[in-house]
């Protein structure tokens, strides 16, 4: 998909923050809306500043204080929130018992966001960042009825709306001389051209990016109708239909409400197609490779159709030496190795590199398509433990 390296690394940005622990609530973290104007916020931080000053343990007072300094000249740089808002984080992360190491890191986030707020607590609050990672593709909404329908994109739990459409139909009209079955064969006409101007309005979900299906809602028979019809796209999955009782902006947050089984249905069931597939292609031979090495080559040769990374991936390679013998070498792991040379020296390291972040720059450089795979169900998990997270569909061998 289009938009995994946004994800991949918005994920590895809030993994970082989860390690950081401090000592008593001196870490900081402050979520700012688009539009919300930086003085305002810079005016609170002030105000928290002086009342910093009433914290009884004067470490913790000072790194509190010294937190909101870092974040004020932060926002001295900022004119305005991006588009999607900022999430903003500072505080001490030492390690060390009366060491200070005061850090500011943000994230702007892939969705808009939608809480606003000032934090100081043992750990860096994510929890709204969290919750954008539910849904990290698109997906098309729509509610209708035979009198008016509205066209909405949802991307993580925000809904934009695209289009509103009224229907003619419904409206009342003087038969005069005309029998009644012309009277409904124009009836019938009306109704089929308020569908075709639907699915019309639905062929801007074609070139969205990270598209997963449609999901159409409303009262009454008329959805069922114009599923009949199929007047859109071909390229559109309907991913199902749900009963709403209203057609506008309220109708698509009851639609949200009541899709969210269908979404992770989807999701489940087409990861699963994937990783089936992947395992076939590895047993036969085909048109499948796993490994740092035959990834990395099939990159290079231009060979890779997709390639699939497990979410949260933490895969580093480590060079190593042992400054005994003079031996050096790489390994692959999640943290630094901890083993004795052949020569009885401890080695160090002298480099690290992540891997994942690598493989997946130079995917997105040929601009290929990357899937990020759950560790959360089943298949997921056997990929991340079996395959080390990292896997690739070829073009040809």
């Amino acid at each position: 998909m289009a938009d995994s390296k946004e994800v991949y690394d918005f994920k590895k940005q809030i993994a970082e923050l989860e390690k950081y622990r401090g000592r008593g609530t001196e870490l900081i973290s402050v979520y700012v809306t688009p539009g919300y104007p930086i003085s305002d916020i810079a005016g609170k931080l002030r105000e928290e500043y002086g009342q910093a000053s009433n914290i009884k343990s004067k470490s913790t007072q000072k790194n509190v204080q010294a937190a909101i300094e870092k974040i004020l000249a932060f926002l001295k740089t900022v004119s305005k929130p991006p588009e999607n808002g900022v999430a903003i984080f500072a505080g001490n992360v030492s390690e060390v018992e009366g060491r200070s190491d005061v850090r500011l890191l943000y994230i702007i986030p892939p969705s808009p966001l939608h809480v606003q707020f000032y934090r100081c607590e043992s750990t860096f609050v994510t929890e709204p960042l969290k919750e954008m990672l539910e849904q990290t593709g698109s997906y098309g909404l729509v509610v209708m009825d035979g009198k008016e329908s509205t066209i909405a994109l949802l991307k993580g739990k925000d809904i934009k709306v695209l289009r509103k459409l009224t229907s003619t139909a419904h409206q009342k009209v003087h038969k005069g001389g005309q029998s009644a079955a012309r009277y409904q064969r124009i009836h019938e006409e009306v109704v089929e051209v308020y569908y075709k101007r639907i699915g019309e309005a639905m062929d801007s979900f074609v070139d969205v990016k990270g598209f997963k299906g449609v999901i159409v809602g409303g009262p009454g028979p008329a959805k069922e109708d114009f599923l009949r019809l199929k007047p859109f796209n071909y390229q559109l999955q309907v991913l199902g239909t749900v009963d709403t009782g209203y057609t506008d902006e309220y109708g698509l947050r009851e639609l949200l409400e009541k899709s969210g089984d269908l979404i992770a249905e989807q999701e489940v069931v087409r990861e699963k197609k994937l990783l089936d597939r992947f395992m076939r292609e590895v047993v036969k031979g085909g048109l499948a490779v796993y490994g740092l090495d035959d990834i990395r080559a099939a990159i290079a040769a231009k060979k890779v159709e997709t390639l699939l990374v497990s979410e949260g991936l933490a895969l580093r390679e480590f060079r190593m030496k042992c400054h005994a013998c003079g031996k050096t070498f790489t390994r692959i792991a999640d943290k630094p190795p901890e083993e004795e040379c052949s020569c009885g020296g401890k080695p160090v390291v002298e480099s690290e590199s992540d891997i994942a972040g690598e493989i997946v720059s130079a995917a997105e450089a040929q601009a290929l398509p990357i899937e990020m795979v759950s560790q959360n169900t089943a298949e997921g998990s056997q990929f991340h433990a079996t395959f080390k997270g990292l896997g690739a569909f070829l073009r040809y061998k």
